[in-house]
């Protein structure tokens, strides 16, 4: 998982990392701060990666982004 940055509302967007390429995340939360989101996802960065890679690999993209939501 690469970059990280908050685009409001709850919702942090992240390249997840597949060899050279990079797919972008989103992952929508219910805290009111981007520090709030930021640790929720540092802490189960292993979780969401594993998450997106399934979603990926079964095509389950919106506008071509892997769209996740919190645990």
């Amino acid at each position: 998982m690469r970059r990280a940055k908050s685009d409001g509302g709850g919702t942090i967007t992240f390249s997840l990392a597949l060899g050279a390429a990079r797919q972008i995340c989103r992952l929508t939360t219910t805290f009111q701060t981007e520090k709030q989101a930021f640790s929720y996802l540092h802490k189960y960065r292993t979780e969401f990666e594993q998450m997106a890679r399934a979603r990926l690999a079964s095509g389950q993209l919106e506008n071509g982004i892997v769209v996740l939501s919190m645990l």
